[in-house]
C-alpha cells in the first residue's frame, strides 16, 4: 500500500512575484499636492485688485490639481515598470485543506 502523505495530484506552478504601486493613491496624492501648490500661488503673492484671491485659487486649483494627477500617474507608471524589472520567479504548490472550514454555510455537512 502506498504512503498516505504523498499526494499524486499536487499542482506545482511557477509564478512571478513583484511589488506594484497602486495607481489611485498616487493620483490622489498628486491632486493634494496640486491643491497645495495652487494655495501657495493664490495666497502667497501680492493681491491684485482685479481678481479676488479665492477666484485665483479656484483657477489654479483646476490647473495644478490636474497637473499633479498627471505627473503622479506618470510617476506610478515609472515605478510599475521598475517593479516589472525587479520581479522574481517562485514555485508554488497547492496544499489541500486538512480541516474543513467552519461557518454557517458548512453547518449541514457535519
Amino acid at each position: 500500500m502506498a504512503s498516505e502523505d504523498t499526494t499524486p495530484n499536487t499542482a506545482r506552478r511557477e509564478i512571478t512575484v513583484r511589488r506594484a504601486p497602486k495607481f489611485v493613491p498616487f493620483m490622489i496624492l498628486g491632486a493634494v499636492v496640486g491643491a497645495i501648490v495652487a494655495a501657495i500661488i493664490a495666497y502667497g503673492r501680492p493681491a491684485d485688485p482685479a481678481f479676488d484671491a479665492s477666484t485665483v485659487f479656484g483657477f489654479f486649483l483646476i490647473v495644478c490639481a490636474g497637473g499633479g494627477v498627471i505627473l503622479f500617474s506618470v510617476l506610478a507608471l515609472i515605478l510599475d515598470r521598475v517593479s516589472v524589472k525587479r520581479s522574481e520567479r517562485a514555485v508554488v504548490e497547492a496544499v489541500p485543506d486538512s480541516v474543513p472550514d467552519e461557518g454557517p454555510e458548512n453547518d449541514d455537512v457535519r
